[in-house]
């Protein structure tokens, strides 16, 4: 039995990150993967297979250049399955590559197969050939991610009825298609399919979609989808999903009402991928969604030497923060010195157009009662989205009255998951609006929809005379930078 100072199960981000963290710190490491290849559920059927769709899509449709030459423009007029396939084998193959490198680089240990535990410093793997390999080690992180959540009554097929990881295997485009689920993951493949002229439909029973971002964008965004033709049938829960004979799936409604499609997607949630741990050997129990708890801080379990990290343990469930789970519970597994996670992060939806947001939202300010003022800048407003034929998208930013403090930023719109990242460093480093009037951005581009936006919050503020702390503190912290 091969002894090890940490096992991490899950070669995801968070366990990649927590492996090559430990291994830094000269720690025997070994990364046990289900797969036949590093990278979880982030490389092969999650993050970067969605993302990397979308951008085929967006390229190959001419979306982006629509707003010049009209909604009839295509790049490629004839899409095929095997033309979105091409670029994400591509994309893939690199990925895995550089995940090898950075293990073998780092002197990490990988075996492929799963893990079940035998006893709480004990773990078996089988392999594919179920040949059986026995480990122990001082310390486990338990990075196993989740899988699509697939109901009994739900005749899921890989054809015409699938779940998210099937969407990316297609064989064939169809003509028509009904989302059931307008989470995050739902609403990204329903638009995406949308810029391919796929009729889209989507269903939830929620009275809107994504309640978590603020009610501004979404009414904006909303919007931009039945402009363009999509569907949605909120408060609204599906009874059946049968197959007809004629190629088309009849999806029945609780109210009454049917969609007929040629294909179902069915994105109502994960489970974490937990079913195999054996974890009551360890001393530990999942949850009805198979997730585990975790202390947020250290990322902690009820046992004290096996951390949980990563969408196993729920929200927010992005790759960003499971990253920084992992290295957070390798650095505190080991005693050594780390930062808590940050209050504030970016949230990123991969949809078209893109949404990112971070701080809190208007609803939340409000519902604490906390004085305000928005700053909106429309994206059509600057010469950036003049150039790129924008017509649609805005940001928006909200500021405390009595501190003049920046405490949410809202993007949605053409590189929304890109431009949030300002906002966060001047919201993380307390920065105020006077950083945005008073500094100058790149022109054009659509980064000056920070000065726009507010401006057009400080026009309505009281006026008091200009500070130039925020820059003060920003420029500090670029120094201690640069310094370190």
């Amino acid at each position: 039995m091969t002894h090890y100072d940490l096992i991490v199960v899950g070669s995801g981000p968070a366990g990649r990150r927590a492996a090559i963290q430990a291994a830094k710190l000269k720690k025997s490491v070994l990364v046990v993967e289900k797969g036949q290849r590093v990278g979880g559920v982030c490389v092969h059927t999650g993050t970067i297979p969605s993302k990397t769709l979308r951008e085929t899509v967006l390229n190959l449709s001419g979306w982006r250049e629509r707003g010049f030459y009209g909604r009839a423009y295509r790049v490629k007029h004839d899409i095929s399955a095997e033309d979105l396939g091409r670029r994400l084998s591509i994309t893939l193959d690199h990925e895995v590559e550089i995940l090898e490198h950075q293990f073998a680089r780092n002197k990490v240990d990988k075996i492929a197969g799963t893990a079940r535990f035998v006893d709480a410093h004990h773990i078996e793997v089988s392999g594919a050939n179920d040949d059986v390999v026995h480990f122990s080690a001082d310390r486990f992180i338990l990075a196993v991610g989740t899988h699509p959540f697939r109901p009994a009554d739900v005749p899921f097929d890989g054809d015409m009825v699938l779940d998210p990881d099937d969407i990316l295997s297609l064989k064939r485009l169809p003509r028509s298609l009904c989302v059931v689920g307008a989470g995050v993951i739902g609403i990204e493949y329903a638009t995406i399919f949308s810029a391919l002229d796929v009729k889209v439909t989507v269903i939830d029973p929620a009275a809107s979609i994504l309640p978590f971002v603020d009610q501004e964008l979404i009414d904006e965004f909303v919007h931009d989808m039945r402009d363009r033709g999509m569907t949605l049938r909120l408060k609204s829960k599906v009874a059946s999903i049968t197959r007809s004979g004629d190629g088309a799936c009849l999806v029945q409604l609780d109210d009454g009402r049917q969609v007929w499609a040629e294909m179902v997607l069915y994105a109502a949630g994960r489970q974490g991928a937990t079913a195999a741990l054996n974890l009551a050997a360890a001393g530990l129990a999942h949850d009805t969604r198979g997730r585990l708890t975790a202390d947020k801080a250290t990322f902690q379990t009820a046992v004290p030497h096996i951390y949980a990290v990563g969408d196993v343990i729920g929200f927010p469930s992005l790759a960003s923060t499971s990253m920084e789970q992992g290295r957070i519970a390798a650095c505190h597994a080991f005693g050594e010195p780390v930062h808590a996670a940050p209050e504030f992060f970016p949230y990123g939806i991969y949809s078209v157009p893109e949404i990112s947001t971070i701080g809190m939202t208007e609803e939340q300010v409000r519902e604490r009662r906390i004085p305000y003022e928005c700053g909106i800048a429309r994206f059509r407003e600057t010469s950036r989205g003049h150039i790129m034929g924008l017509s649609t998208g805005f940001m928006k930013m909200i500021f405390a009255l009595e501190t003049r403090r920046l405490i949410g930023v809202h993007i949605v719109g053409e590189g929304a998951t890109e431009l949030i990242h300002i906002g966060q460093a001047v919201l993380n480093l307390g920065g105020t609006l006077d950083y945005f009037v008073e500094n100058t951005f790149n022109y054009p581009t659509l980064a000056e929809a920070y000065k726009i936006a507010a401006l057009d919050a400080w026009n309505r503020m009281p006026r008091q005379q200009p500070s130039t702390r925020a820059f003060d503190v920003l420029k500090e912290a670029g120094d201690l930078m640069k310094v370190g």
